[in-house]
């Protein structure tokens, strides 16, 4: 089976994800596709698959060289995300892309254009595989699995090809933010791993925002407002007070590269009470630190001014900069960016503007960052995979397998 028509295989399984709910994997959906990826997996011929009893999968391929080798790791998941339907996905080929617009559903005209989508502009002349439209496509990240799967075949057809001792990881859940919750990393037993979660060609990224959640509750007064001058308190109008008191252009819209933010993402409410909830993020620890500080200061001066009418209920942090992990490992980065190059394709290393299952397990002992997987506009239904993007990435994966083999030279 070749790389695209593992990937469409793939596709086949709706696999979303679910905020709400208090299982793991968080739906049941999951485990068909969980399960159907570990009986594949040792179909292939690889070694200790194990699929563990919160739908994370493990499996081995044993080195084929005598030399002392580092193990090393790659990781992907397998959920997408619960911001578009992944069920019934009917995913098509377009080949060699002319440039144009891509008619996804003509009766419901849906239309993926260049004009809005400029980055199509760079797969002029490739096949690429596209939605009808209605769903999202899946590369994210079953693209990153694809990529794994096939290098592994690469590698036991290839016997030439020396390399020590290669872990493979698939996790639930990563969209919601749980996916490296539950990941065994003493089990993994890896020297460092890469996740195969970005996007287009040629993306390495080993930095990401510092990450943390934080809500406002406002208690309120409820008078009859017919008489209610000098009374009430609003609760509803003290948590816009709040929202507009946080520095204005610090918000997503407004910034890009390393710039940090506030971002408020809900506010429910009433006269009586309010609650709103907040993600504060930036790359630079001191100023992450400073932006919580701000965050909790906005809130005082609230109290101050209407009585301790209101409180910051929590300032939860989520995640850090991997780069505090990577810094005293690049080796890691290095044998990526070889890989790359021996592979055909230029590196563009940035920081992500969000978080990877490569942060969290970076802190908690595995250095991991991430590496281009091959598709473009995650979660919706205008995403696309251009397919030399996922042969690239799979040679990439192959190529730091060989990379690896010689490290202790």
């Amino acid at each position: 089976m070749d790389i695209v028509k593992r990937f469409l295989e793939y596709t086949q399984f709706d696999t979303q994800s679910a905020e709400d709910s208090a299982t793991t994997p968080s739906t049941e959906k999951q485990w068909k596709f969980a399960r159907f990826l570990r009986d594949q997996l040792e179909e292939i011929g690889l070694s200790d698959v194990e699929l563990d009893e919160c739908g994370y999968i493990y499996a081995t391929l044993p080195a084929n060289t005598k030399k002392e080798t580092p193990t090393i790791g790659f990781i992907s998941h397998y959920d997408t995300s619960p911001d578009c339907s992944g069920a019934d996905i009917k995913p098509r080929i377009v080949e060699k892309y002319d440039g144009g617009d891509i008619i996804l559903d003509a009766e419901a005209d849906i239309i993926t254009s260049p004009a809005k989508f400029p980055e199509l502009k760079a797969h002029v002349g490739e096949d690429i595989i596209v939605t009808d439209g209605h769903t999202l496509l899946g590369a994210d990240d079953k693209a990153g699995i694809a990529d794994i799967v096939q290098a592994m075949v690469y590698l036991m057809e290839h016997p030439e090809i020396e390399h020590g001792r290669i872990r493979v990881g698939f996790n639930p859940d990563e969209e919601i933010g749980l996916g490296a919750h539950k990941f065994n990393v003493e089990k993994f037993g890896c020297d460092w791993a890469y996740t195969m979660d970005g996007g287009d060609l040629g993306e390495l990224e080993f930095e990401n925002f510092n990450a943390a959640s934080a809500k406002v509750e406002v208690t309120g007064v409820s008078v009859h407002p017919g008489y209610a001058k000098n009374k009430m308190i609003n609760a509803i109008r003290v948590a816009s007070e709040f929202i507009e008191s946080l520095p204005k252009e610090e918000v997503p819209e407004c910034t890009e590269g390393y710039e940090g933010f506030y971002h408020v993402v809900g506010i429910e409410g009433s006269v009586e009470r309010a609650t709103v909830s907040y993600i504060i993020r930036d790359h630079d620890r001191e100023r992450f630190e400073q932006r919580k500080r701000i965050f909790q200061h906005a809130a005082e001066a609230l109290c101050e001014k209407y009585g301790q009418q209101v409180a910051v209920a929590t300032v939860k942090d989520q995640y850090y900069n991997m780069r505090e992990q990577i810094d005293p490992v690049m080796h890691v980065i290095d044998i990526a960016i070889k890989a790359m190059e021996q592979a055909g394709v230029s590196p563009r290393v940035q920081a992500i503007r969000g978080g990877t299952d490569g942060a969290q397990l970076s802190f908690k002992g595995l250095p991991c960052p991430n590496i281009f997987a091959g598709g473009l506009n995650f979660h919706g239904p205008h995403e696309f995979l251009p397919i030399p993007n996922m042969e690239k990435a799979m040679k990439v994966v192959v190529n730091i397998c060989k990379l690896a083999n010689d490290f202790y030279e």
